[in-house]
């Protein structure tokens, strides 16, 4: 895994550098986040090519799960990509819910992401 940290004003964010993880499971994002925490980040930035395939399919369970965690451990994620693909109503139900509340956002930008997870 390659991350950048980035220190904005008294935060800091991990931005996981694209194509750098392969996240499957809750164990996957659990390392990614104990990695971040050890550098006093409150959000990361991951780009939607890190999410294997069976994350995009709700019917799996996955993304629930690992977007679980982060409420749990109150860490903040921006999940950044192009989700125009994802159409059926499921998907932009969960990404309209998710984006209302704080924990996890679905961004088109690194620097959407950045502002958003700064607030």
């Amino acid at each position: 895994m390659h991350k950048s940290i980035q220190s904005v004003s008294s935060a800091k964010i991990a931005e996981i550098e694209k194509g750098s993880v392969s996240i499957s499971s809750t164990g996957d994002i659990l390392d990614i986040m104990g990695e971040v925490s050890y550098h006093d980040c409150g959000g990361i930035i991951i780009h939607s090519d890190g999410f294997s395939q069976e994350f995009f399919d709700l019917n799996t369970g996955i993304a629930g799960e690992i977007l679980q965690k982060f409420s749990n451990y109150r860490m903040r994620l921006a999940i950044v990509g192009d989700f125009t693909h994802l159409s059926g109503k499921s998907w932009r139900d969960f990404i309209r819910e998710s984006n209302r509340g704080r924990s996890v956002n679905f961004l088109s930008s690194v620097d959407e992401a950045i502002s958003v997870l700064m607030r």
